[in-house]
């Protein structure tokens, strides 16, 4: 499969099942789909007949020897061994921890609604927390590395918990030979000096959420009497940044109907002197006012498109920053398992609430179809888990012929379910603003090149890109 597009004055070529990317000029451009469908060499050249014969000939012998190299019109190697894919023995990794499901703002487009999750206000008791690690360590099989993620509502109202739980995982890391990455997801409201310093030990990463500018983040992430929570968690958050060196944390955003001129809110994000950012689209119900929907697109596809600009350009000032959904991997990394499946939601990732319930992920929380199992009790409803292990990108019918597919995985099974009805069906506008990210990253990863090749500097993408002329 080949994809191919322009932008920002690149001419782009992916060959998505060897993830070969090529620059290239204006004469291959216009002959690799051609050439992929013509065979005889004198009738793709009469079909470019405005090309001199020798532009003709070099693009041709590119081609052929990018063909012969396994870098163009490559198959696909990984769909013949799905049937062992789906056999494969998952162990559980990750887990999200629902410390709180209570929080102390009332942001507007919540999933969580404001905590509660379609249930009851609850903290989690130190009991169920350290069960909860108890069950991670014992079906995590050979596996050393285990993330949890204290996750809410609001984390930080239920501190002493995550603290003791902290303990007690390190206390469980010797004797069973694992190491827990612990990590946080926070508002700010109650951040102070002991919870920054207590991160800074313990925490491998820390989310901070904000929406960006003031007006933006006010109007959707107000306290319960309607005051906004900017002027209080800015300076908190630039100040915990710089304790953990700018590294090891994300400002986290939401973009809404409200703001489809995002860009200016991540570029507030490095304005305020953050370098870690990112900014989701929401994912809301269609008759919500701030819900995005198919005419927003073309904005929001042109807004990508003006952050990446603004992107390099803050990079050649020297004020760079790193936005997530700019970051991409063009060496076939991560594992093959990762790239077919995701997240792992449902078999190696787990959401567990404050009463010790299991589900797949946080998003499923209170949908009690979704419902797993408990902390005592274990997994006792298998056939969902299995169900969730066969979700990959070739279980989905809006996969097959995507260039993103083995970018993605396949997307966001619980925003699937949510607009679908199935968790192998396909959330189809988030799937075009997937698409316009990975095409920007890629675009900037030869930007990139370029610069470095200017300058001298390490842009660290080199080998990544091929650059035909």
């Amino acid at each position: 499969m080949i994809h191919q597009y322009k932008s920002h004055g690149y001419n782009i070529v992916m060959d998505v099942n060897s993830s070969a990317v090529h620059v290239v000029d204006d004469v291959v451009y216009d002959m690799i789909p051609v050439y992929e469908k013509q065979e005889d060499k004198e009738a793709i050249f009469a079909s470019l007949d405005s090309y001199p014969r020798e532009e003709l000939e070099a693009a041709y012998e590119e081609i052929t020897r990018l063909k012969n190299e396994g870098m163009l019109y490559t198959e696909d190697i990984y769909q013949k061994y799905m049937t062992d894919f789906k056999k494969r023995k998952t162990v559980v990794k990750a887990l999200c921890l629902h410390i709180a499901h209570d929080c102390n703002l009332a942001c507007k487009y919540c999933f969580a609604e404001e905590g509660e999750y379609h249930g009851r206000r609850a903290l989690m008791s130190l009991e169920v927390g350290k069960k909860a690690l108890d069950f991670l360590v014992a079906n995590s099989g050979n596996r050393r590395n285990l993330e949890v993620d204290f996750f809410g509502g609001e984390p930080l109202m239920n501190w002493d918990v995550v603290k003791e739980l902290v303990k007690y995982g390190r206390s469980l890391e010797k004797e069973h030979n694992k190491l827990f990455r612990f990590t946080l997801t926070t508002n700010g409201v109650l951040l102070n000096d002991e919870v920054m310093e207590f991160c800074n030990k313990e925490m491998s990463n820390v989310v901070l959420s904000l929406d960006g500018r003031k007006e933006v983040n006010d109007k959707m992430r107000p306290f319960r009497n309607g005051k906004g929570s900017y002027d209080l968690i800015v300076p908190k958050f630039q100040k915990f940044a710089e304790s953990r060196n700018q590294t090891n944390y994300y400002v986290r955003g939401t973009f809404t109907r409200n703001n489809l001129d995002f860009s200016k809110d991540v570029l507030h994000y490095a304005d305020l002197g953050f370098k870690q950012m990112s900014m989701e689209p929401v994912v809301a119900s269609p008759e919500d006012d701030y819900a995005i929907r198919e005419e927003d697109l073309p904005r929001i596809l042109e807004e990508y498109d003006k952050l990446a600009d603004a992107y390099l350009e803050y990079r050649k000032a020297g004020k760079g920053f790193n936005f997530f959904h700019f970051n991409i991997d063009l060496t076939q990394s991560p594992c093959v398992a990762k790239r077919l499946s995701g997240c792992g939601s449902g078999t190696e990732y787990l959401a567990v609430t404050p009463w010790g319930d299991f589900y797949p992920c946080h998003q499923f929380v209170g949908q009690e179809e979704f419902l797993l199992g408990n902390v005592y009790d274990g997994i006792v409803k298998q056939d969902i888990c299995d169900e969730f292990k066969q979700c990959n990108v070739y279980a989905k019918p809006a996969c097959q012929n995507c260039f993103a597919k083995y970018y993605c995985s396949g997307g966001c099974n619980a925003n699937a379910y949510n607009f679908t009805g199935s968790i192998t069906g396909s959330y189809d506008v988030g799937c075009k603003m997937q698409q316009k990210r990975i095409e920007c990253a890629i675009m900037i990863k030869a930007a990139l090149a370029d610069m470095e090749e200017e300058t001298g500097a390490s842009a660290d993408v080199a080998g990544e890109i091929s650059h035909v002329c």
